[in-house]
Formats: structure tokens, C-alpha cells, sequence
């Protein structure tokens, strides 16, 4: 009985020696695993750059507006601008097209239809907010070369981008890029001619006269070198809010180039606001300042003032441009007409009331519709409240 005992004991032994063995072997061929702790990915980082900018149109400087400038034998232009300059310089960037030239007092002034006007408009401006000026217009050539010359050299003395004009074929060919809050800029300005006054030749570089091959050479010297391209357009007809299908063309052309921003000038009245893929186009922003007496119903005195944000944004070594907040608010360019035009001040339509224009209700509506003519969905600030 004890051996049989022995043996059942061995016999369980080996039982459990074999069933270690099997168990641990068949461990060892199991693949381990792995405590793996998973990679949460992350998304690029985006960086964002933002500028705001804000476009008005032509400063076209009547001898009734210099002369009601003139008081205790300066030039002051500060009350014209009293409703607009708050406003001015709330934005990074501002534009308005000199539609008459700052040859200055020296040179004599001068009215329709031979423009020159006093320089101390263009401080007025400046000291308003403006940065961004185009100089290319048809009344660029109206007292001549010197004029010219004058102008430039003024606007070297100013913390202002300007474009279209310039004193030397070498400083026509460097395109001029500034920079603000991370984003670089240039503007780039045309006119479709000078009323007929020759341009000297070999001095083309005195105002810029557009062309396709011209402008796309421009475009193609500096399009990879900013972020943000705008084109002032000095075109189209006057005193029509239609633009023409030259204008159309033209939009098209400079959209397929990259231009970023169109903005219009020339027809003395507001023209539609539309986009071209992703260009924005300002067919014609009217005048801002001037002396024209209503050509009809006041087209001439009801103007365009645009703002939009720049957007910038980096992502994966991408830069993308975007346009936001898109905004528009109707001007009125207003003045007293007695023996004598003066009191001229631009006001919004927003702080309008009836002591500057009775029907201003009517105007704003009717001129609102003009700016959406293309696109419905612009949107124009509302009139004051009578």
C-alpha cells in the first residue's frame, strides 16, 4: 500500500511538473503585449495676423475748396475733415486717390480744367490718417513736368505709400513694400490717360498709363513678394454707375493675376461693390472731396467710403489671404452755396441730419442699391435715423 501511494504521489508530481512546463512554454510563444500609449495628434498650429484698411475716393481740390480753406493767410483743411479724421484713425491702413496734384503754392494754383492744388491738403490728410495715396490719375500731367516733380518730392517727406507717379524711371521701377502687424502690402496705381496732355517721352515714368503688358509686369515683379496686393484703377466713364465692359475686362484680368483688391476711381459717382473669385472689386468709390455741383440728383455728392480687415493666416509653412468685415458707409461732400461755395465738410451718412440735405433719406437708399448692384449681400451702414 505505501508504494502504491509513492507512486500515485510521484505520478501527481510529474503530472504537475509537465503542466508547469507546457503552460510556461506556451506563455513564451503568446506575443507580448505591448503597453502602447497612444500618440494624440496634434493639430498645426494656425498663426493669425490681422490689418484694418479703409478706402476713400478722389480728392478733386475746386479753387472754391482751397479758397474756403483760406484763413488768416494759410491753407487749413482741418474743418473739411472734422466729421471723417475720428473715424480715419480707427484703421492700419487708409487710401484716397489725389485726383488733383500738390504741385503746391510756388507753382501758382489752379482750377478746372488745369488741376494744382496747395500741399497743406495733403498734410491735412495725412494728419486725418491716410497712408496709401495713388497719384495716377488724368489730371496727373495738367501743369506739367514741374508739377509733377513738385508733387513727388512733397510726398517723399510723408509716412505715406504712394503709387503711380513718380520723379525717375528708377524709382518707378522699385515697387515699394511696406509692412504692418506681420503682413506686407504694396500698392500699384493706373489711370486710362491724361485728357489729352502728351507725356514727355522718355519720361513715362511721370504717371503710369495702363496697360495688360504693363501691369502684369508690375504685378509679376512683386506678387510673391507680399501678402497683400491692391491696384488703384483710374477708369471707366464719368458720372455713369455702371461700370463699362472695358472696366469688366479689366477686373477679370487683374483678378487672374492675384490682385487682392481692385479699387476705383475716375467717374466722379458710385459705382457696385462685387468679388471676382477671391478679388475684391471697388468699381468706383465717387469722389470724396470736391466742388462739383450735382451732375444729377447728387451723384457727384454722394460718395463710397469701404473698409475691410486683412486676415493672415500661417498654417503648415501655407499662407492664406483672407478679406473680412467687409463694411460700407455712403459720404456726403457737403458745402453752402451762396455767393460764395463754402463750409465744405464730408460727412457719414451716418451723422447725417436735414440741415446738410433735406431728402437725405431717399438719397441713401437710392444710392445704397447702386453699391449692391452687383451683389446683393454687400452691405452699406445704415442712413441716420430723421
Amino acid at each position: 500500500m505505501k508504494k502504491k501511494y509513492v507512486i500515485l504521489i510521484l505520478v501527481i508530481i510529474l503530472i504537475g511538473i509537465l503542466g508547469a512546463f507546457f503552460f510556461l512554454n506556451n506563455e513564451k510563444e503568446k506575443p507580448k503585449k505591448e503597453n502602447k500609449v497612444e500618440e494624440v495628434k496634434k493639430e498645426p498650429e494656425v498663426k493669425t495676423s490681422k490689418l484694418s484698411l479703409v478706402m476713400v475716393g478722389d480728392a478733386l481740390l475746386h479753387g472754391s475748396v482751397y479758397r474756403d480753406a483760406y484763413k488768416n493767410g494759410v491753407y487749413n483743411f482741418d474743418s473739411h475733415l472734422e466729421y471723417i479724421k475720428p473715424i480715419i484713425q480707427n484703421y492700419d491702413l487708409a487710401f484716397y486717390n489725389q485726383e488733383s496734384i500738390l504741385g503746391g503754392t510756388a507753382l501758382g494754383l489752379s482750377d478746372y480744367p488745369t488741376f494744382n492744388s496747395p500741399q497743406e491738403f495733403g498734410d491735412a490728410m495725412i494728419d486725418a490718417g491716410f497712408n496709401l495715396v495713388s497719384l495716377a490719375n488724368n489730371h496727373t500731367m495738367d501743369r506739367g513736368e514741374k508739377a509733377v516733380l513738385n508733387s513727388c518730392e512733397y510726398w517723399k517727406t510723408k509716412d505715406a505709400l504712394t503709387a503711380g507717379s513718380y520723379c525717375s524711371k528708377e524709382e518707378s521701377e522699385e515697387i515699394k513694400i511696406k509692412e504692418k502687424n506681420g503682413i506686407k502690402y504694396t500698392l500699384l496705381a493706373y489711370t486710362y490717360g491724361t485728357n489729352g496732355i502728351s507725356v514727355p517721352s522718355g519720361k513715362e515714368y511721370l504717371v503710369n498709363i495702363y496697360s495688360d503688358e504693363k501691369v502684369k509686369s508690375d504685378i509679376e515683379k512683386v506678387r510673391d513678394k507680399v501678402d497683400l496686393l491692391m491696384v488703384s484703377m483710374h477708369w471707366g466713364t464719368e458720372y455713369k454707375t455702371e461700370p463699362t465692359e472695358e472696366q469688366k475686362r479689366q477686373a477679370e484680368y487683374l483678378s487672374s493675376l492675384g490682385v487682392d483688391i481692385i479699387i476705383g476711381t475716375h467717374p466722379h459717382v458710385i459705382e457696385p461693390i462685387t468679388y471676382i473669385n477671391n478679388t475684391l472689386v471697388i468699381y468706383s468709390l465717387g469722389n470724396f472731396i470736391s466742388a462739383q455741383s450735382t451732375n444729377n440728383d447728387y451723384n457727384t455728392m454722394v460718395e463710397l467710403m469701404t473698409s475691410v480687415d486683412v486676415v493672415k493666416e500661417e498654417k503648415d509653412g501655407q499662407t492664406t489671404i483672407k478679406l473680412e468685415n467687409l463694411n460700407n458707409e455712403l459720404l456726403y461732400n457737403y458745402y453752402h452755396k451762396g455767393s460764395r461755395w463754402t463750409n465744405f465738410k464730408v460727412i457719414p451718412f451716418s451723422q447725417m441730419t436735414a440741415d446738410y440735405n433735406s431728402d437725405y433719406q431717399r438719397l441713401y437708399n437710392k444710392y445704397s442699391e447702386v453699391v449692391k448692384m452687383y451683389n446683393k449681400d454687400i452691405k452699406v451702414n445704415p442712413a441716420k435715423e430723421a
